[in-house]
């Protein structure tokens, strides 16, 4: 009835030359119905470093339940989820129900350090996959206490530009005011990416970026967000908008650009009057659909060469990309996430938010091109439950409200299933009878 592999995810060569070995996936199966919707769960059990000195109330290793929730590691990100949907079949074989749907299981333990192998893996266990009807992640949160789910994520192309003046630091009291510095040149550089209103400065970067249709942009009406308490959650003061629907949209479907530090400078306690020879600027842009990571790598590059020039600087530049992720965007009428809606109505007798996610989560985009199915994220986990963050808890309400919702959605695909398979076969007999007439 079902089956379970583990499966090599390969080794990381660390930067002294030591090599280490990846933990092992699990690739699993339960049911192989070809009556049956067959759908993929995705999850992950590795977690970010966490040490109770950090600020954590209990030890972040010992799940510990308190007011009711439960605090540790992975609660949410995605030991809690992993074990839901565990959780959910389980309750079928404990009832001697028969599970309406066939399962598969990709869980691997290096998402964290950005799934490395995932690729690979993939490509080599494409008939594990062909089958899938549906896959499923879920690996993110709500935005509010009302449940949501979630139709897409912003892409993320992480820069280094690099100023060189020298091959050593200097000191600025014997030669302030007599080189060009490669920080004054840096800072010139960062300053010209983007204005106090967060609108991205660099020629063309919003040429590719899908319009707001009409039908997208009555999806903001009616979700539940509070902008009081995500002032209050994220601990500043104001935003750069003034509405809900500005907020959103901003932060989840139009692109935005950060700047995170700069390598090579004085940044420590105290005072220290060097002038570095060498500085690095980091930032990313958030990318959305329809933007494209080589368009928009030249055009940051064309951006920052013609800044430089006009600098009149005889030091040198290099731009980099680091990292290049896509955005991922679904279908919300597609069949899983009409399951999925039904599902929640059923357990919690309200209509789900359908919104976006402004982080990456490069894994969904990975599976729709590698796989070519259709792919949901089904967040059980609340806003506030702190996932990269000390005291990370799942609520135990969400726990088992979202086991409910993945027992439940396995029950309503099936039926969606069912129908569009009877839709198509007389679609199938209508055809045949045309030919034969």
């Amino acid at each position: 009835m079902g089956d379970c592999d583990v499966v090599d995810m390969g080794f990381e060569t660390l930067h002294d030359g030591q090599t280490i070995q990846f933990p092992p996936a699990i690739l699993a199966q339960l049911g192989n119905d070809t009556d049956k919707a067959t759908v993929c769960f995705y999850g992950h059990v590795d977690v970010q470093p966490a040490k109770k000195e950090d600020g954590w109330k209990t030890d972040p290793y010992t799940l510990t339940e308190n007011n009711g929730n439960l605090y540790g590691r992975g609660a949410t990100d995605n030991k809690g989820p992993v074990l839901a949907w565990i959780h959910a079949i389980d309750t079928y074989m404990a009832l001697k129900k028969d599970i309406p749907v066939n399962l598969k299981f990709i869980i691997e333990g290096v998402e964290e350090t950005g799934s490395p192998g995932l690729v690979k893996l993939l490509k080599e266990h494409e008939k594990f996959f062909s089958d899938v009807d549906y896959i499923v992640i879920s690996d993110n949160v709500w935005l509010s206490r009302k449940p949501a789910l979630t139709y897409g994520t912003r892409g993320n192309a992480y820069f280094f530009v690099e100023v060189e003046s020298g091959k050593k630091d200097l000191h600025s009291g014997t030669f302030g005011g007599i080189i060009h510095e490669s920080m004054r040149d840096m800072v010139y550089l960062l300053a010209s990416l983007v204005d106090t209103s967060g609108r991205i400065l660099i020629p063309g970067i919003y040429d590719d970026v899908a319009p707001l249709t009409e039908e997208e942009n009555k999806l903001y009406n009616s979700i539940d967000f509070d902008m009081e308490e995500h002032k209050n959650n994220t601990e500043v003061n104001t935003f750069l908008y003034n509405t809900k629907e500005e907020i959103l949209q901003h932060m989840w479907r139009y692109p935005s650009l950060s700047i995170h530090g700069i390598e090579g400078g004085f940044s420590g306690v105290g005072t220290k009057t060097v002038i570095p020879s060498k500085v690095i600027g980091k930032f990313s842009i958030r990318q959305v659909p329809n933007m494209q990571i080589p368009v928009v790598e030249k055009l940051v590059r064309k951006h920052l060469e013609d800044v430089f020039a006009k600098l009149n600087s005889p030091n040198r530049l290099k731009v980099s990309l680091e990292i290049g992720a896509m955005p991922w965007v679904a279908k919300v009428d597609d069949p899983q996430y009409e399951a999925a809606k039904r599902a929640i109505r059923k357990v919690f007798g309200i209509e789900p938010d359908l919104i976006r996610d402004g982080s990456t989560i490069p894994l969904a985009r990975t599976f729709q091109d590698l796989t070519k199915k259709k792919v949901m994220m089904l967040p059980i986990g609340g806003a506030d439950d702190g996932e990269h963050s000390q005291n990370e808890k799942i609520s135990r309400s969400n726990y088992i409200q979202g086991t409910k919702i993945f027992a439940s959605f396995f029950l309503e695909l099936s039926k969606l299933h069912e129908d569009l398979q009877t839709k198509s076969n007389l679609k199938n007999a209508k055809i045949a009878q045309l030919i034969e007439s």
